[in-house]
């Protein structure tokens, strides 16, 4: 006799694999909430639960359930294999009301009949019976349950029927001649559990009510609507519980199967892989695919043009080259270039260490987007969705668009806030600048100089004094000077401009790159990191389903 210590490590063996895939899962559980059915992972998770507790409770008993329709012998049949007369059956109790339990081998199946919730009252030890026989050492470990009718009128007697054929490691189905092909019992549960083959045994019963020569060609019928239920593998037995007809046959059947200690594993796999299949048909198996490159390069030009970024680049051109202008200008008519408003100012942009404590609660003058702006970042969204979602099921693609445009509310703030916040650039003029406004006021000084110098010759020659000027060649060194003050600052300015062109749309491209690159980085947070978080938690469903159906 196989003790139950030799038990447990027999199932714990087997069914290590079976904790595996009850594992996965339960992550496909955790990861699919809100994106799959909940009705669906709600079962998915109700069968990981209950592979995880019966893989804690006694691995040494096979449960083995008798279903059946009113009337069709469920309870002789009990009676027949226990050898007692433990289920009223007949006029008695015509209908089965609830389940009756017989254990062959009591010690460790406590538990295990507290969680098939069946009552002290309803459940038997047989060892513990005086006509015990050397038979019943086939059936140790065996925990028979004649299960209420789940075709009762009375709703109690068939939930509780649909709850133990839940439960039980190995069902028996107990079939009548005369309504072995009823609907009932083959479109709500034959044909559903068709993947529970494995643990399936069918009994037509009354046989001894069938003419012989009618017997093969019903027990042939049975078979050919079993096969149409996907159950062609399972053993038929004719029976008849009353009189012992092909008992044995079955009572052989059973100990067979409970003697393997593979039943609990194989109804729990089939439990497992049952509700994983039907989470794979809804989430699917595509491989998810990249964003391309391109559809992420236009993601970023909508939001930047959105956003304004052409117009606050167009400003900082602008505004770089007045305020070098201010600097190297020629100073007698620079001063005119402080009466022209800063555009970067006008746009509430570089307005200082003072000003940028005020981003956070100030927006900028910037235009709110137009409705065509709106609708071309809209348009580069749902492409970037349609792109990575691509062959995914439906869910999926409706869990990556909501989680794409679940913050786009945020998305103005979040530009604004970025075009405020970037350091464009202008706040230092040029490094030469400074060279440039020494040598224009030497060059101011040298006209005054000459300017003086001349003055001081012509007054001095209105008084009829004579007073001689150096020359440099032809040319008087106060004429040069003065002339070479104003000519030179005039000609240095001219010369600045075109640096202060090249230096302004410098200054553009930089400010340019830094607001794409802020730009790009709100499209990450806002759009594509959502989107990868979704990928990332389709991949993760995808793989633990793999690891629920691999063979």
């Amino acid at each position: 006799m196989i003790t139950v210590l030799d038990g447990v490590k027999k199932l714990v063996s087997s069914s290590s694999g079976v904790g595996r895939r009850a594992e996965a899962l339960e992550a496909v559980v955790e990861a699919g909430r809100g994106r799959l059915d909940d009705a669906l992972l709600d079962e998915a998770h109700q069968v990981a639960d209950r592979v995880s507790e019966r893989l804690r409770l006694s691995a040494h008993h096979t449960v083995v359930g008798l279903a059946g329709a009113t009337g069709s012998g469920k309870s002789s049949t009990f009676n027949a294999l226990t050898g007692l007369e433990l289920s009223a059956v007949g006029v008695r109790r015509p209908t089965t009301s609830w389940a009756t339990a017989c254990v062959w081998g009591g010690e460790g199946a406590g538990d295990l009949l507290t969680w098939l919730g069946i009552p002290p009252r309803h459940h038997v030890t047989r060892d513990s019976m005086l006509d015990s026989s050397k038979q019943d050492d086939a059936f140790d470990g065996v925990v028979l349950l004649d299960l209420p009718d789940h075709d009762s009128t009375d709703v109690s007697h068939h939930l509780e029927a649909d709850r133990l054929v839940q439960l039980a490691d190995v069902l028996v189905w107990v079939l009548d001649p005369q309504k072995y092909a009823d609907a009932a019992i083959h479109n709500r549960y034959l044909k559903p559990m068709a993947s529970h083959a494995g643990v399936m045994i069918v009994v037509l019963n009354h046989i001894d009510t069938v003419p012989e020569d009618r017997r093969e060609q019903m027990l042939s019928d049975v078979r050919r609507l079993l096969a149409a239920d996907g159950l062609a593998d399972v053993p038929v037995f004719a029976v008849s519980a009353r009189h012992g007809d092909n008992m044995e046959k079955l009572r052989k059947e059973i100990a067979k199967r409970v003697a393997s200690k593979k039943s609990t594993r194989k109804r729990l796999e089939a439990d497992v892989k049952a509700v994983g299949e039907k989470l794979s048909a809804v989430s699917g198996t595509a491989v998810p695919k990249a964003l391309g490159g391109d559809v992420s390069a236009e993601l970023d030009e909508a939001l930047a043009d959105a956003a304004g970024v052409p117009v606050v680049v167009e400003a900082v051109e602008a505004s770089a080259r007045l305020r070098a202008a201010r600097a190297t200008g020629w100073p007698v008519v620079a001063w005119v270039t402080k009466l022209k408003p800063d555009p970067l100012k006008r746009l509430h942009l570089d307005l200082g260490q003072e000003g940028r404590a005020l981003v956070k609660s100030a927006r900028t003058s910037i235009p709110e987007p137009t409705p065509v702006q709106s609708a071309r970042v809209d348009a580069a969204v749902r492409a970037a969705c349609d792109e990575v979602g691509a062959g995914l099921a439906k869910p999926w693609q409706q869990a990556i668009r909501g989680a794409a445009t679940a913050r786009l509310s945020d998305l103005n703030n979040r530009l604004d806030h970025t075009l405020a916040s970037t350091d464009l650039g202008v706040a230092r003029v040029p490094w030469w600048a400074a060279l440039v406004r020494v040598v224009q006021w030497l060059l101011i000084l040298a006209a005054l100089v000459g300017g003086v110098w001349l003055a001081g010759v012509g007054l001095a020659g209105y008084l009829q004094f004579d007073v001689p000027s150096p020359k440099v060649g032809p040319v008087a060194v106060p004429t040069l000077l003065l002339l070479g003050g104003v000519v030179g600052g005039i000609l240095l300015a001219l010369l600045c401009r075109v640096l202060v062109g090249v230096s302004a749309r410098s200054r553009a491209r930089s400010a340019d790159r830094r607001l794409r690159d802020g730009i790009h980085a709100v499209a990450q947070d806002l759009v594509l990191s959502p989107i990868n978080t979704e990928l990332a938690t389709y991949t993760t469903v995808r793989e633990q389903l793999a690891n629920v159906l691999k063979k």
